[in-house]
């Protein structure tokens, strides 16, 4: 994983493309251009890992180029939950409830992905309030949507969530 600089990079990052995205969907172009001069733009090769298992969930990370593959993992066990496409987001619920990562993250292919600290999520708050309240709609959303899409899992693996 390697940190660049926007005027490096040869993907489309522009606010019209990214509002493309989930994540970025119904942003003003101007509040996408803050969270790209403010956040931090990794550039990562296939295999590379972006993050892993037990380290802090500090930010998240959203992909304006190529895919990820998320690792929940359990105990021993590890297992392959999901892949993260452009415009979504990976990692927000690590930050959002203060808790380690619950699993590791790895470029399927090579992308470019733009992290977003806590610290800037919360600037970006104070700066675009109005936008913060679209993103936290998209990121929920998307949370939904994964949320719906491992319970069915559940349910054709015929598996039943036991409370602690």
């Amino acid at each position: 994983m390697k940190t660049v600089q926007a005027r490096e990079i040869q993907y489309d990052t522009s606010p019209a493309h990214l509002k493309e995205g989930s994540i970025f969907g119904a942003l003003s172009e101007t509040s996408i251009q803050f969270l790209l001069n403010e956040g931090v733009l990794h550039k990562v090769t296939k295999g590379d890992e972006i993050f892993s298992y037990g380290s802090k969930g500090e930010s998240f990370h959203a992909v304006l180029h190529g895919k990820l593959d998320f690792y929940k993992q359990h105990g021993e066990k590890k297992l392959r939950t999901r892949t993260i496409c452009f415009g979504e987001a990976i990692g927000f619920v690590s930050m959002i409830a203060l808790h380690e990562r619950v699993g590791s993250l790895c470029a399927l292919e090579d992308s470019l992905l733009l992290e977003i600290s806590s610290q800037l999520f919360s600037d970006f708050h104070d700066k675009y309030p109005f936008d913060f309240g679209i993103l936290l709609m998209n990121l929920s959303r998307d949370m939904a949507r994964t949320i719906r899409v491992l319970s069915n899992a559940l349910v054709e693996s015929n598996v039943v969530v036991k409370r602690n």
